[in-house]
């Protein structure tokens, strides 16, 4: 088994292994034949070269995993047998493309072109010294050059296709965080449709069951109220699925307004619930942004007093001023358990303070010492809005 793990080991693909087991036998029997037909000796006789130098050629087989090892048996081999041929180029190549360091290779090739002028072959020795200098600096130069060169080529790639799978990882996960903050706005957008505007209107559809016998008048009143807020919440629920479609040119372009606030305040009171209102500070017009929060605080406040003190008081409080725009919605303690149990599921203080920290204000909700529940929030308005 180890055997086998080392032999899968020495090289990335299956075609590496085939080019490699094919250059390696191939370059074997030319290597070996040649050095035979040469009949050339060196100190040996020319069969103990010719097979020295099949067996160097073999060795190539681990050219990718041990290039520093392999080149330097080949140039002791080769100083001390005289073998060795077209196999030594390939070593040299493979030195300059498969080494970690570049000043390895470099020395290596330098170390086997000195023992290559110090111990010149049988073809080399009867040549000028000028001839050997270059035939041998082009022997041990440009087999080790052109590795260098792909090996820093493959590098590239390969630092290039590292890159590249980890940009798409990082888009992935942009885009998945994209997709759950999306799912988490049309959630806030859904409920404050939904659980708010249902929430009213079953407090009113409650009433209207109360008063519909013994005052006809305060019931179809009631009922009209029902009907104007299934039609807005109607209306809501449309522009929400809108920007499902179409993104968000899809988002309504005018915001509410203190007088969609003050509609607020109108339908909870036609619902039975006291709310005292008071806006201060001079009304002006508040970035879109700044109004949807600011109303969807008045809704979601108001909401909570039907849920879980309907019969108490209920405090609206607007503070306008050029910097900021502050909202207090407060209740008392109920005065008597709830007439109507309806499902709460925790989500829209949740949703508020998502809100308001996105715009840059601050948010506190929690039970009053009194008694009762207090709803506090403080945005503030861009640069670029603010009134002089």
């Amino acid at each position: 088994m180890r055997i086998r793990d080392w032999w899968s080991a020495l090289w990335p693909t299956r075609q590496a292994r085939a080019l490699d087991l094919t250059l390696a036998i191939s370059l074997a029997v030319f290597d070996g034949v040649w050095m035979r037909l040469a009949d050339q000796s060196f100190w040996l006789p020319p069969t103990v070269v010719s097979i020295s130098s099949a067996l160097m050629s073999l060795a190539l087989i681990v050219r990718r995993r041990h290039p520093v090892a392999l080149v330097l048996v080949s140039l002791t081999l080769g100083t001390i047998l005289g073998a060795g041929g077209l196999g030594i180029l390939v070593m040299l190549y493979s030195l300059g493309a498969y080494t970690a360091s570049r000043w390895t290779a470099i020395g290596l090739a330098m170390a086997g072109y000195v023992a290559y002028l110090i111990f010149p072959g049988p073809t080399s020795r009867d040549q000028p010294l000028a001839a050997q200098v270059i035939f041998g600096l082009a022997f041990s130069a440009l087999p080790v050059v052109l590795g260098l060169y792909m090996g820093a080529r493959k590098q590239l790639l390969a630092s290039l296709q590292e890159r590249a799978a980890r940009l798409e990882r990082e888009q992935h996960l942009l885009t998945e965080r994209t997709r759950a903050e999306e799912r988490t706005r049309i959630a806030r957008e859904m409920h404050d449709v939904v659980a708010n505007r249902v929430s009213v209107m079953v407090v009113h559809a409650g009433a209207l069951r109360a008063v519909a016998h013994r005052d006809p008048d305060r019931a179809a009143e009631t009922a009209a109220v029902i009907g104007d807020m299934g039609r807005a919440a109607l209306d809501e629920l449309r522009q929400v699925i809108g920007v499902l479609r179409q993104g968000e040119q899809a988002l309504p372009r005018q915001a509410p307004t203190i007088s969609d606030v003050r509609d607020l305040a109108g339908q909870s009171r036609a619902a039975g619930l006291a709310v005292d209102l008071r806006v201060l500070g001079e009304e002006q017009p508040m970035p879109a942004a700044v109004g949807r929060t600011v109303f969807r605080l008045v809704q979601e406040g108001l909401t909570n007093v039907h849920k879980h003190a309907g019969d108490a008081d209920a405090f609206v409080r607007l503070r306008l001023t050029h910097e900021i725009v502050e909202v207090e919605v407060e209740n008392g303690p109920p005065k008597s358990a709830p007439a109507h149990d309806l499902p709460s599921g925790g989500n829209g203080l949740v949703g508020l303070e998502e809100r308001v920290v996105a715009l840059g204000g601050s948010f506190d909700a929690g039970p009053c010492e009194e008694g009762g529940f207090a709803l506090r929030a403080t945005l503030p308005l861009p640069a670029s809005d603010l009134r002089k």
